[in-house]
């Protein structure tokens, strides 16, 4: 039986903490499938383009353009 649970939960040192009224049915090796919402300090959940902007990718090969290379007409 799949059973679809959601809570909000701080982080602390690595370690997200199941609510008690969810550790009823959960024991040491229960198979728990998890997905991670990021959100900002207000609570929003972030957009992919805010993520991205914290967390850039970098390529290798690629260079960045300086601001006259952007508006070359």
């Amino acid at each position: 039986m799949v059973s679809l649970v959601e809570f909000t939960a701080k982080v602390k040192q690595g370690i997200i903490e199941i609510p008690e009224e969810y550790q009823t049915n959960l024991t040491d090796g229960s198979e728990v499938k998890v997905a991670i919402s990021l959100q900002n300090e207000q609570g929003r959940e972030l957009s992919l383009m805010d993520r991205l902007a914290q967390n850039p990718i970098s390529v290798k090969g690629l260079a960045k353009l300086t601001r006259d290379e952007i508006n070359y007409r």
